[in-house]
């Protein structure tokens, strides 16, 4: 009863992970909102078929489209134009590799693969799991911090808990502002990522989360995970104004 499972354990993300995967191909300019995707329901990957949650395949569909589907098919050969070595490169620069150094107790630590294994060219199927969320770990609390970084103008910050602390007399003896760790993404990407991701909830997978006046934005996820073939994490990652978000 103890346990904050938000900050103490890992888990695997699945698709909310897209977020991320989605910026960082923005950033690099790999991906743009006219590109299109063709899914027939299968992808191969080193002779290894991954499908898509439609059996059937989505079809042709754009960017806006494939996210607002969360098709596998289409978020691997996203990753694929990122390359290993980039997808790396905002594993770190997200900080999903640390602890985000919150002030609570017990925080968790991801888990991944090595480097050096991911970014060979044995680690193509690798590549390929990771851009839709699976096959590695992170606690609650480290992704959305990173996805806070994708929706907010592009700032990984410090996440935090208390905000001051005073005395007796009132007086304040310490207070927590705002720290930010780096800057991921641009102004420009972040702002784009907003306006796919509230297609996700106005008429995509996440439709349930949409409420009319309401300017909502999300990414679902259904995570196999390697315990048993009927282990699903399933979860939904939200925020709302999707025009200037103040709640994660």
């Amino acid at each position: 009863q103890w346990r904050n499972k938000a900050l103490n354990d890992t888990y695997e993300p699945g698709s909310t992970f897209k977020t991320l995967v989605l910026s960082a191909a923005l950033e690099e300019g790999v991906v743009s909102e006219s590109d299109h995707f063709y899914c027939s329901g299968v992808k191969q990957v080193a002779n290894w078929p991954i499908r898509c949650s439609k059996r059937e395949g989505h079809g042709d569909q754009t960017l806006r489209q494939a996210v607002m589907n969360s098709c596998n098919p289409a978020f691997i050969e996203i990753g694929q134009r990122l390359g290993a070595e980039k997808f790396w490169e905002y594993l770190e620069n997200y900080g999903l590799m640390e602890r985000t150094g919150i002030d609570l107790q017990g925080e968790g630590q991801s888990q991944f693969w090595d480097e050096e294994e991911f970014v060979s060219e044995q680690g193509i199927a690798s590549l390929a799991t990771a851009s839709f969320g699976q096959r590695f770990q992170v606690t609650p609390i480290q992704l959305i911090t990173a996805a806070s970084a994708v929706i907010n103008g592009g700032h990984l910050m410090e996440p935090y808990v208390v905000q001051s602390v005073t005395d007796t007399s009132g007086n304040v003896v310490s207070y927590h502002e705002p720290q930010e760790v780096r800057q991921v993404i641009s102004e420009e990407t972040s702002e784009r990522c907003r306006k796919i991701l509230e297609g996700v909830v106005d008429g995509g997978t996440g439709h349930n989360a949409y409420q009319a006046g309401y300017h909502i934005g999300g990414k679902t996820g259904s995570s196999q995970t390697v315990y048993s073939d009927d282990y699903t994490i399933v979860s939904f990652l939200g925020f709302a104004p999707a025009d200037d978000p103040q709640v994660i």
